[in-house]
């Protein structure tokens, strides 16, 4: 169940987040215009360090479903593949906060945005690498009918793009959150 402070955090980052999901800032990557830099994933990972687990899958739940209802884009389970890469890198960040945390003493502001940097790519890239491979060769609405030696030829490309979304968002959550955690006094990033 989720408390008071949780359902506050759950409104106010959602709506952040499906307002810059929603903008017109959108860039595509240079390699392969077909996939698009954007900076709402940012807020999702702020939120799940400020408040945790539950906060930060609670707003991409909210996120995917405004983007089914009102923008799924060409394909119109995008954003479940959408879900899928957000949850895999939280999930790589939460590994590191299980497992890696508490080992770094006063190396910490340096080594844990590192870490959860590192972990979040990897599991982003590798989930939804088999993600790709899985459903892009059915036909829409689950995929794009693409034919499986073409999937294999643009899955570096894809990875590249996975890689360096979260390159730049997990650190960028990572000291939002510390900032804004600063002066709301919560439990943020442990």
């Amino acid at each position: 169940m989720l408390d008071s402070k949780e359902i506050a955090a759950i409104v106010v980052f959602a709506a952040l987040t499906v307002s810059l999901n929603l903008s017109p800032v959108k860039i595509p990557a240079p390699y392969a215009p077909f996939l698009i830099y954007q900076i709402w994933e940012i807020p999702i990972v702020a939120a799940f360090l400020l408040f945790g687990k539950k906060v930060g899958v609670g707003i991409t739940m909210i996120n995917t479903a405004v983007l089914l209802a009102l923008f799924p884009g060409e394909l119109p389970t995008g954003p479940f593949y959408n879900l899928a890469a957000v949850l895999s890198m939280m999930f790589g960040i939460y590994l590191g906060q299980v497992f890696l945390a508490h080992h770094f003493g006063k190396r910490r502001e340096v080594a844990l945005p590192i870490v959860f940097t590192t972990l979040g790519i990897l599991f982003r890239v590798a989930f939804m690498t088999v993600v790709n491979w899985v459903f892009l060769p059915y036909p829409p609405p689950v995929g794009f009918g693409i034919p499986v030696d073409v999937i294999i030829a643009m899955l570096p490309l894809v990875g590249i793009f996975n890689a360096t979304l979260a390159l730049y968002t997990i650190p960028v959550g990572y000291f939002s959150a510390k900032v804004v955690g600063s002066s709301l006094k919560t439990v943020a990033l442990d």
